[in-house]
């Protein structure tokens, strides 16, 4: 089976993927390597809205039949938003990985995502990763 890559997106070596929105709003998901890895995803723990976030920091976690895994923030800033329709229905993100967002941040500074990989650096990455 061939992952998928979207080329719209960034993408950080811990899996998650990020696309700027209006007004520096920053929304996140986790990548289609991410979602083949974990298998059946059973459970998405939610960050608080609210919240004030740094790049890197662990703010949730996804968790499947097989595994956890931590959710981070590809950026700074304030929680504005989270997906809770995963509370009821977390399989989406294992159906719609790119479709289906984790939450979403007010980024104080979008420089940060220039941290970020591109879909073929983040292709290029994963080739080099056992699965």
């Amino acid at each position: 089976m061939s992952l998928k890559y979207d080329p719209n997106l960034k993408y950080a070596k811990s899996d998650e993927w990020a696309r700027v929105e209006d007004d520096n709003i920053v929304v996140v998901g986790i990548s289609d390597y991410a979602q083949d890895a974990l298998s059946d995803i059973v459970y998405v723990e939610l960050p608080e809205v609210g919240t004030q976030v740094s790049a890197g920091e662990v703010v949730g976690a996804v968790e499947s039949v097989k595994a956890a895994a931590d959710i981070m923030s590809p950026v700074s800033g304030e929680i504005v938003e989270v997906n809770e329709e995963l509370n009821d229905s977390p399989e989406i993100l294992n159906e719609d990985p790119y479709g289906a967002w984790i939450f979403k941040v007010k980024a104080s500074d979008l420089s940060e995502l220039d941290a970020l990989m591109t879909a073929e650096e983040y292709e290029a990455y994963n080739a080099t990763r056992e699965h």
